[in-house]
């Protein structure tokens, strides 16, 4: 689709802040991920920050995975 306009993207596309806000680096299993919190018990991958492509053949971890509280022992927070 393209998109004909003189607005600017920030008017056509608004920035959420909140969706931001959710999203969290952590370091899963020696693995860096983008994550989104999605409820208390579950979390959900977004993007796998590695460049190890071994990383990405990983059955268990992917984007859109969800990962739960009683995996998440060997989760670490990036900082």
């Amino acid at each position: 689709m393209i998109l004909y306009t003189m607005m600017p993207n920030e008017l056509v596309f608004p920035y959420e802040a909140e969706a931001d806000s959710k999203q969290q680096m952590i370091t899963y299993q020696g693995i860096p991920l983008l994550v989104v919190i999605s409820d208390q018990q579950n979390v959900q991958v977004i993007r796998i920050l590695s460049s190890d492509p071994q990383h990405f053949m990983n059955e268990r971890i992917y984007p859109g995975a969800k990962i739960s509280s009683g995996i998440l022992e060997g989760m670490s927070a990036l900082q």
